[in-house]
């Protein structure tokens, strides 16, 4: 009896000592948790210090003091919608000084009823993800590092306390600088991309890969990408991407690299058929990507191009109104929602009408998200 009491114990011991062993061999097994390949989440460098009083929330996806209370964050509840808004005019210049009553919001095309109103300037978290691939260096190399040159300008356009991370890709996401206020950091990586080591190019997976990254990041944010558009071996397809990026709420900024040289090519009669079908469609691809995450596409044709695409980027990014609303639909259903902003003459709900000083109409461009994910209700 007294070997059996001294087995009860001993198997008594093993059981309650499995618990811490078996949280840590699944902390061992979890990469997340020991990967060095991720985007911290990026910190006011004058005060990184959090004083929510909800500590449930982690610090770092709490709201930065220094940003104003205002500002967008592209997240949603059941009760609560927020969407950034910038209307450009058509030399893409930021129009300011337009009133709630200019604006109208549809949800699946119900109109609602818009709470909160606001015009702000922010700081920025931008995540530049450039494609570094040897097929597409090889296609056309002197313009390739004529484009990267010049990229370096869109870090000039930063304040100091923005801040932005730059990501390689070619069949995979590399980290090359987190985010952070230090531009050095930034320049320093994009130094770094001297020569491919892979020919691939999987845009859809880098994409999705760091929106997903950014989506609990708040405040101002987007995702800038200088690429050919072209994906040759992601593991998700073009479908999944774009839903993806439609739930993630981080818009998305594209430049086509290597447009100069496919003119080029064109006009000399150097491209296939087949490769000018798959530039197409890349572009045709980048285009719906940007428009509905609420962001914006370019094809500069030469590199004095880019200096005023980074200028328009920035303008659209740093200001933009900001709009509330509680939707009519409650449904916790984790559907898609469909968003539409329009602006409106307020006496006559007809869609306003814009004039420059000598009287003559102005075109204009509404840049917003096309929607979010609805919450799902957990049984």
């Amino acid at each position: 009896m007294k070997v059996y009491s001294c087995f009860l114990g001993l198997v008594a011991l093993v059981l309650a000592s499995a618990g811490p062993l078996a949280r840590t061999v699944a902390a061992q097994d979890n990469p997340q948790s020991q990967s060095s390949d991720s985007v911290a989440k990026p910190k006011n460098p004058a005060n990184d210090k959090s004083s929510s009083s909800d500590p449930a929330i982690p610090s770092e996806f709490k709201r930065p003091k220094d940003v104003p209370a205002d500002t967008p964050t592209f997240r949603a509840n059941a009760t609560t919608v927020s969407v950034d808004v910038a209307v450009l005019d058509d030399k893409g210049r930021f129009i300011p000084n337009l009133s709630r009553d200019r604006f109208r919001v549809l949800e699946d095309g119900v109109p609602q009823q818009v709470s909160n109103f606001g015009q702000s300037e922010a700081p920025m978290t931008i995540c530049m993800l450039i494609e570094f691939s040897g097929r597409y260096q090889a296609f056309w190399s002197y313009g390739w590092y004529e484009t990267l040159q010049a990229s370096y300008g869109f870090l000039e356009t930063l304040k100091p306390d923005d801040n932005v991370a730059v990501v390689a890709y070619d069949l995979r996401t590399t980290i090359l600088s987190d985010f952070s206020p230090d531009k050095r950091k930034a320049e320093e990586a994009m130094s770094r991309l001297r020569i491919p080591g892979f020919r691939e190019s999987n845009i859809f997976d880098a994409l999705t890969d760091m929106a997903d990254r950014m989506s609990n990041i708040e405040g101002r944010k987007a995702i800038l990408v200088l690429a050919t558009g072209l994906d040759t071996f992601s593991k998700i397809t073009f479908d999944q991407a774009r839903k993806s990026l439609q739930e993630s709420g981080v818009p998305i900024y594209s430049i086509s690299i290597l447009q100069i040289a496919r003119i080029l090519n064109e006009s000399r009669g150097t491209m296939g058929t087949g490769q000018e079908m798959d530039f197409l469609q890349a572009d045709n691809e980048m285009k719906t990507f940007t428009k509905e995450t609420g962001g914006m596409a370019f094809f500069p044709r030469f590199l004095g191009e880019y200096p005023s695409i980074y200028h328009q980027i920035e303008d659209s990014l740093r200001n933009q109104y900001s709009l509330t609303y509680h939707p009519t639909n409650t449904a916790r259903d984790g559907k898609f929602r469909r968003i539409k902003v329009e602006l409106v003459n307020p006496e006559t709900n007809e869609p306003l009408r814009m004039t420059n000083q000598k009287g003559k109409a102005v075109k204009y461009q509404i840049i917003a998200k096309a929607g979010y994910k609805a919450p799902h209700e957990v049984d």
